[in-house]
């Protein structure tokens, strides 16, 4: 992890990023923080509260269980928050977001501005708009279907670029199942004609 502070480099993030009218109104001293890949973005054991808004790069957000699985919530890419959910409540123990690749974000201390937040309406809203897409995702995930060859076919045709899975052990990961009862899954798909393998854990839907 690396922090920057560098006035320019700051202020050309702000710039590019989709919500600079918000972030230009705030009187917040701002600063960027880079991640290698694998590194922990948020977790449990923080003693810092951070608002991060990702800018380049993608993150895995994971629930850790009781029994120490992890169950996959989310992915964020460029303009995903981290840290909506801090400012209204305390840390959820659990929930861990990971770099899955080289990741800079713009980033602040949510205590130190936490009262200046609540008076800004426009921040307000985006944080609405964030929470709710948020719920949206998870309530759809909870609606999925039943059974894990239904699961594989709706996640192409929804989730997948071109309906094409790319990725046997990242997708396993998001559809809450193992590598190989996901290569299970698609070998059938491709014996009936659904699915077809185009590369090395690669397959389009027919």
């Amino acid at each position: 992890m690396e922090r920057i502070y560098d006035q320019k480099k700051i202020a050309a993030y702000i710039a590019q990023s989709k919500y600079h009218a918000v972030l230009d109104s705030l009187d917040i001293d701002f600063y960027l923080i880079k991640y290698e890949k694998g590194e922990l973005v948020r977790s449990p054991f923080q003693n810092e509260l951070l608002f991060q808004i990702v800018e380049q790069g993608s993150i895995n957000i994971y629930l850790i269980r009781d029994d120490g699985t992890r169950y996959s919530l989310s992915t964020g890419t460029t303009d995903y928050f981290l840290g909506d959910m801090e400012i209204f409540y305390s840390r959820n123990s659990n929930i861990y977001a990971e770099a899955a690749e080289r990741l800079t974000c713009i980033s602040f201390p949510i205590e130190k501005y936490k009262e200046m937040l609540f008076s800004s309406n426009p921040f307000l809203i985006l944080i609405c708009s964030s929470l709710s897409a948020k719920i949206r995702e998870i309530t759809a995930m909870d609606a999925t279907p039943a059974s894990l060859t239904e699961r594989v076919l709706s996640y192409m045709e929804y989730k997948c670029s071109d309906r094409t899975l790319k990725g046997i052990e990242r997708t396993a990961f998001h559809l809450h199942c193992s590598s190989r009862q996901l290569q299970r899954v698609l070998n059938q798909c491709e014996a009936s004609g659904l699915v077809k393998k185009t590369g090395k854990g690669t397959y389009s839907l027919v």
